[in-house]
């Protein structure tokens, strides 16, 4: 069998699949995160600025994540008429989720000014020290990656947050003493997607942690409908929905594929998004039904191809695939396990029976897996729902 046969197989005599061009994913370079459009990482500068104006500016306007509005929405107004500062917010999930909106949204609801920041940029504690006497009454300190900040700076931030004053050392040797000097009440948003690498003393001064997560098609179609209108584009509701099923359940990356789509609208065709030029567009930037780009499709055809299904260790697929392990587990294994297409198990990954059938219909031949069958006993195997074993049960 040629060496193009084993990476991908016809669908039919004659007919090739869009993604076919893209077949030999396994003979690609190293993959590179930052040039995804799938991808819920930060935006580059010239994307942020546009990505700024879409964000909701209220919580009224902010859609999906019903739970952490309410509860959210009773914190600021119970603040609001007591005039007083907020109780400090730590708001945790995935990237792209809206972390950073939510904390604007808290200070626009208050009436206050915000002050943002990010954990590896403070990295004195003279620098926190500086921040902190400079706000105002009630102001809103935002700190992204807030689990980056180091130990020192930390240290500072704990009687800052409980007692809102700072310890200053004045003075070296004998004569150094410690001086506690007040600040305004304030309130600290935190934002992270590693809420188990926050310290335990940092993680109990938060009075309020939220999680988000990611949204249903239904809320992304809602949000696609809401930033069609901010950008004044024309769209068909097939192709909200198309674009909501791509979108990985992530708010920042449905914005991405929109203006992508509406580029890809204005120069092809009249400017309206109709369902074929959606589909045009998300074939053009090899992006299949599933979501899945490129990227997602070279990792799983990595392991059904080169190691039949699995299992396969973090390392070997790393060195297969030329990328870090540390990026695999963290970027692009997530979305897959979301969509049930990879297995996490003692011994590895394990691409799932899912993953193989969309591989096969995207044209690609999948050989059989190493392992048909399980070889070890599950833990319920030959328990009834009486809980007797198989030779216990009466006939």
């Amino acid at each position: 069998m040629s060496s193009d046969a084993t990476d991908r197989s016809p669908l039919a005599e004659g007919t090739e699949h869009p993604f076919a061009s893209v077949a030999r994913l396994l003979d690609w370079g190293p993959m590179d995160e930052g040039a995804r459009i799938v991808t819920p990482a930060p935006l580059e500068v010239d994307e942020a600025t546009v990505e700024t104006s879409l964000r909701p500016r209220r919580l009224a306007e902010y859609i999906g994540q019903t739970q952490v509005k309410q509860n959210l929405s009773i914190l600021l107004a119970a603040a609001t008429q007591r005039h007083e500062a907020a109780d400090h917010v730590l708001l945790y999930g995935p990237p792209g989720l809206g972390k950073t909106t939510l904390a604007n949204i808290v200070a626009r609801e208050l009436g206050v000014n915000i002050h943002t920041t990010s954990g590896p940029a403070i990295e004195r504690a003279g620098d926190l020290a500086a921040i902190l006497t400079n706000l105002d009454e009630r102001d809103v300190l935002f700190i992204d990656e807030i689990h980056r900040l180091n130990h020192a700076v930390e240290e500072i931030l704990y009687p800052a947050m409980e007692d809102f004053a700072i310890d200053v050392m004045i003075g070296r040797g004998p004569s150094a003493r410690s001086l506690r000097l007040g600040l305004k009440s304030f309130t600290v948003v935190g934002a992270t997607t590693r809420a188990g690498r926050i310290s335990s003393p940092l993680r109990d001064r938060f009075g309020a942690v939220y999680r988000l997560d990611y949204y249903s098609p239904d809320e992304l179609a809602t949000i696609i409908e809401r930033s069609a209108g901010i950008l004044d584009v024309e769209i068909e509701p097939q192709a909200i929905r198309g674009l909501a099923r791509r979108g990985r359940g992530t708010p920042r990356v449905v914005n991405r594929l929109l203006r992508r789509v509406r580029d890809h609208a204005e120069v092809t065709g009249d400017g309206r998004i109709t369902a074929t030029q959606a589909e045009a567009a998300m074939t053009a930037m090899d992006i299949d039904d599933e979501g899945l780009d490129t990227t997602d499709r070279r990792l799983l055809a990595a392991i059904v191809q080169k190691f039949a299904s699995g299992p396969v260790g973090g390392a070997a697929l790393a060195a297969v695939i030329g990328e870090e392990v540390d990026t695999i587990e963290d970027v692009y294994e997530p979305f897959l396990l979301q969509l049930g297409f990879l297995d996490r198990t003692p011994q590895g990954r394990v691409a799932t029976e899912r993953a193989r059938d969309h591989l096969r219909g995207m044209g690609y031949e999948v050989p059989p897996p190493r392992r048909s069958e399980r070889s070890d006993a599950g833990l319920w195997d030959g328990i009834t729902t009486e809980g007797r074993t198989e030779s216990e049960t009466p006939a």
